[in-house]
Order: structure tokens, then sequence, then C-alpha cells
């Protein structure tokens, strides 16, 4: 998980001009009392993680607060309530894979979720791949669903939780770095791949 940690890093110095524009800088600092379209985008972030239970208000309140506290718990990060820039940088990893999840394997099953969100990390780990999520997001004609704009629709709740559970470990893709749906896949090479498993509609390989 060393490349996972150090793209957390290195998203700290900048974010790309092709993320969505539903998310939140990591230059920002949000804390108590902060208000505006950046807590909102956050605070909608967090509900769909499941960290954030109540009526989204775009206001930084102790609700905010204690969500951001549970979420930087679960991550690993320092504890302080505070969506400084660490906190920022791991809720934009998890945006950012969760909007392939979304644009990728809506209506597969939630374990195929997981193991499409896997598949990203396993290619940040990979010395085959770019060692960090955006780059390896942004690699060219790495996924379908950047080139045909899918990529920029809203994750559901699902796609946030599959995201949230293969960066805690569960990889039901058994270290895949590639997927595809044989019924459509149009690029033979894929096929070559060596099969690890098949889960609904997508076939994982190495």
């Amino acid at each position: 998980m060393k490349k996972v940690i150090a793209c957390f890093l290195s998203l700290l110095l900048s974010v790309s001009m092709l993320v969505p524009a539903t998310n939140v800088s990591a230059a920002s600092l949000l804390k108590t009392g902060s208000s505006g379209e950046d807590v909102a985008t956050l605070q909608t972030q967090l509900h769909k993680m499941g960290f954030f239970k109540t009526t989204v208000n775009g206001y930084y309140d102790r609700v905010t607060k204690q969500a951001i506290e549970k979420f930087q718990k679960e991550r690993g990060l320092v504890v302080d309530g505070i969506a400084g820039p660490m906190t920022l940088g791991a809720v934009e990893n998890i945006n950012e894979i969760a909007h392939i999840v979304h644009g990728e394997a809506r209506g597969e099953t939630y374990e195929g979720q997981v193991a499409v969100a896997a598949v990203i990390l396993n290619r940040v780990e990979s010395d085959k791949f770019p060692d960090s999520i955006k780059n390896v997001i942004y690699q060219e004609n790495a996924f379908s669903a950047v080139n045909d704009g899918q990529y920029r629709l809203p994750p559901d709740h699902y796609a946030y939780r599959a995201t949230i559970d293969a960066l805690n470990g569960w990889d039901p893709s058994r270290g895949s770095t590639y997927y595809y749906n044989p019924d459509i896949a149009t690029d033979e090479w894929i096929f070559t791949r060596t099969t690890v498993k098949s889960i609904h509609n997508h076939v994982f390989a190495r």
C-alpha cells in the first residue's frame, strides 16, 4: 500500500483541471464556521460515503465536524475535525475512484463495484502503471468512462462505499489490473490477459 499512501500525498500538491466540477479543492481548508459551496460539496460527498447523516446545508457545523472526525479516524488521518489538505486529499481520492466505479460498473453487483475500485488501486501498486490514482485514471484510453464522459456522472452511495471497502483492503479481483465485459469488448488484446475471476458481467484479469 506504499504507493497508495504516496499518491495521497502527491494529490495535495495539485488538483487536475480535468477533475469533475463537484470536487472540493485539496488546497482549501474548511473548519467550524466555514460556509458556502465547498462545504456543501464536502457534506454531499460525506453523505454518500455514509459519514454525514443529516441535511446538506453548506455550513460547517458540529455535525459536519463530527462527520469529518469519523472519516479521519477510518482513513487513519489525524483526527482534528478540520478538513485541511490531508483530509481533503483523501476525500478527493475516494471521489475520483467513485466516479470511475459509477461510470464503469453501475448496475454491477456490489462485489463487482469493489473489484473495479480494487483494480485502480492494484494499478497504482504495479510498476507497469502510473503511480498515483489521478494518473491511473487519466492514463490515455485506460477507462472508457473517461473517454465517453460517463466519468462525470455523480456517483451514488454504493460507488463511494465500494471505493472505501477497496481502500480498506477488500480485493474481490484478487490482484487484477484489468477488467472487461467479454460481450462488448472490441480490443482483441484484452482477451490475451490471464483471467483471474468473473464477477457478474466483468472478467478480471492480469
